[in-house]
């Protein structure tokens, strides 16, 4: 009967870089999701928790968004090859930490992947992908739609 007190809404975050077009366009689509009805022709919009961080995710946060990633290879090890970009300014980084990665972001941006946009709630991740995004934003619109089960 009060369920619907009980129920909280998704934390997503988006590490968005303002120079980035694919952040540029990755926060545009989730803000959209949030005011009109997502997708379009739905009947209303998506209910989610929206945090903007404009620098790149801490070691920590980097380890746990690992885990969140569907591929096989998204060990700490291989945390250059999923979080760095192939700009010059990243190419000595090659199995680097996650501390040098998420330091390697915030002293070089442009050798990082934007955005990063994490589904706390769900353990889903995307990184420098917009279409990522819109899975994340899908698998949120049918657990809402109750085509998921709740968590």
């Amino acid at each position: 009967m009060f369920s619907a007190w009980t129920r909280t809404l998704h934390e997503i975050s988006i590490f968005h870089h303002p120079g980035s077009p694919p952040s540029v366009k990755a926060l545009a689509l989730l803000r959209s999701a949030l005011s009109e009805p997502y997708p379009p022709g739905a009947s209303k919009p998506l209910q989610f928790n929206l945090e903007v961080v404009e620098s790149p995710p801490t070691a920590d946060q980097l380890g746990t968004i690992l885990s969140y990633l569907p591929s096989k290879n998204s060990t700490p090890d291989s945390a250059a090859s999923v979080f760095l970009s192939a700009h010059p300014s990243s190419a000595s980084a090659e199995g680097a930490s996650v501390a040098t990665v998420s330091s390697l972001g915030r002293d070089r941006p442009n050798a990082f992947k934007w955005p990063v946009v994490v589904d706390w709630n769900a353990g889903k991740a995307s990184v420098g992908d917009v279409e990522g995004v819109k899975g994340i934003l899908e698998l949120l619109r049918q657990r809402c739609d109750g085509e998921l089960p709740k968590e």
